[in-house]
């Protein structure tokens, strides 16, 4: 897969989904929703751990704004709530020393309830060395010139799957521009705008993002 310097859209895993700004083109590997099957697969396990699966980091950038969008939790029917489950450590990770394994910065957010049972996010490692950002989820959070905010999106990815699964099996390429999968489906999202320059170091950055499930210790 070629990826392009702007409007770059990838998918991601439990492990990580990486994606790199550079001045050309090049390849860059990555999985997709619900991968791992045996973790995230409804078709593969009977427990799929929806809230952990990744579906797609998005990255895109002007001359002095960088935005992240990390969607997670899909496709789902758009008449499904968002996820917003407080056992998933969900992390953003920015490498500016041309080292795609080494972040300079991580930014990390988890979701919880107050007594009322409203949602809430807490976002950590923000590049402005502050302290966690707190707020309510469907709200946009700012700070030092960024913004956080976490919700329900329409899917932004377009694929035609049945297309796919045609040219597949018989070998003749069956895909129509028209045809969208995820039309009409929703992901849960975390989209974060960072001014350029507090993560730039004039070098390549590669941006890719995990989850992990937080469990409760053995007594």
């Amino acid at each position: 897969m070629r990826v392009p310097v702007r409007g770059i859209a990838l998918a991601g895993t439990l492990l990580a989904a990486a994606v790199a700004l550079t001045s050309t083109q090049r390849p860059a590997r990555a999985a997709d929703h619900f991968d791992p099957p045996p973790r995230t697969d409804p078709t593969v396990t009977s427990t799929p751990d929806i809230a952990a699966d990744i579906a797609d980091v998005y990255v895109w950038h002007t001359s002095d704004t960088l935005v992240i969008a990390l969607t997670f939790a899909g496709p789902a029917p758009n008449t499904r709530p968002a996820r917003y489950d407080r056992d998933v450590l969900y992390t953003i990770n920015i490498s500016n020393a041309n080292a795609p394994t080494d972040p300079e910065f991580q930014i990390r957010f988890r979701f919880a309830q107050d007594a009322q049972g409203n949602n809430g996010v807490e976002v950590s490692g923000l590049p402005d060395g502050g302290p966690p950002l707190v707020g309510p989820v469907e709200q946009t959070l700012t700070r030092n010139g960024m913004l956080v905010r976490a919700g329900l999106y329409d899917d932004p990815f377009f694929f035609d799957l049945q297309g796919f699964k045609e040219t597949r099996a018989t070998g003749a390429l069956a895909f129509v521009s028209t045809r969208n999968f995820f039309a009409g489906q929703n992901d849960t999202a975390m989209v974060i705008q960072i001014p350029r320059a507090r993560v730039d170091a004039g070098n390549e950055l590669n941006i890719w993002a995990t989850t992990a499930r937080i469990k409760a210790p053995t007594l």
